[in-house]
């Protein structure tokens, strides 16, 4: 696992989701009553952006067929998913973002 540069702290706001590429890796990174928090950008069911679903308190809504993810443990929450999206560990840096992604 390796620490890489994800976004600046001003760039996801409170109550929001921000997508990002980082070394190839699709990721979401969510600003969660001032905590931030990040998964696997794409939905384990079907490849959509979890980035451009809906976040409903702790949870992230598939754009695509609505399933329901738990952004903190990335549990599937409701059908059609199942499997969970991968979570990833966050620092926060003064005003950067890091996570922790495995190496490719």
């Amino acid at each position: 696992m390796t620490w890489h540069f994800a976004a600046k702290l001003n760039e996801v706001a409170l109550g929001a989701v921000r997508g990002v590429v980082i070394a190839g890796q699709e990721c979401a990174i969510y600003n969660i009553d001032g905590r931030i928090y990040a998964t696997s950008d794409i939905c384990s069911h079907a490849f959509a952006f979890l980035s451009e679903g809906e976040l409903d308190g702790d949870c992230i809504e598939c754009p695509l067929h609505q399933a329901l993810f738990h952004v903190p443990t990335g549990e599937a929450r409701s059908a059609p998913a199942s499997a969970p999206v991968a979570t990833y560990d966050v620092k926060v840096e003064g005003d950067a973002i890091y996570l922790d992604l495995p190496d490719a």
